[in-house]
């Protein structure tokens, strides 16, 4: 029914969807690859025979988008025994909609109080001060050490200097 240009070839359901849906539905059936194939063509055609339905009924009632509505309305298809169940369907998805609109806060949806939550925040950045600090100090002491061992070095070739200058003194007055 649906035109075979190369537009519409490239338009179907990812077969992933179909596998995952064949085995939702028939758990503990065996599909071959070939009915696979038939089962995504077949859902293609369907969903390209009710979006041109749906996009004349629009059209007729000079609307620009295709709304719900415009879907349900299946019974020129031949499919008006589903209307009840489509529309079932549809409302579970506007409350499923909804539902995620209402908690898409990324607070709501950890479970944690508010409260919890600030207070490991607090402590997190207690252990970070704590941490910069002792990271501060091991630097500071590190520095002394390396200052103290250049006093030390200095020292010891001041002392060597004296020391070598006085035995040269010495050995001036022997001679």
């Amino acid at each position: 029914m649906a035109s075979s240009s190369g537009n519409d070839d490239d338009l179907t359901i990812p077969r992933a969807a179909i596998n995952k849906m064949i085995k939702e539905t028939l758990p503990n059936v065996r599909v071959a690859n070939d009915a696979r194939e038939l089962v995504v063509n077949c859902c293609t055609e369907f969903i390209h025979l009710i979006s041109s339905e749906a996009n004349e009924i629009c059209n007729k009632s000079d609307k620009k988008t295709i709304s719900p509505e415009h879907v349900i309305n299946l019974e020129s298809l031949g499919f008006g025994s589903y209307i009840t169940e489509v529309k079932d369907v549809l409302q579970e998805c506007k409350t499923v909609a909804l539902k995620r609109r209402k908690a898409s806060s990324r607070l709501e949806n950890l479970g944690i109080p508010e409260e919890e939550l600030l207070r490991q925040q607090q402590e997190l950045f207690a252990k970070a001060r704590q941490q910069q600090a002792e990271l501060e100090q091991q630097e500071w002491l590190q520095m002394q050490q390396a200052a103290q061992q250049a006093q030390m070095a200095a020292a010891s070739a001041s002392v060597a200097q004296q020391a070598g200058s006085s035995q040269d003194e010495d050995e001036e007055d022997e001679m």
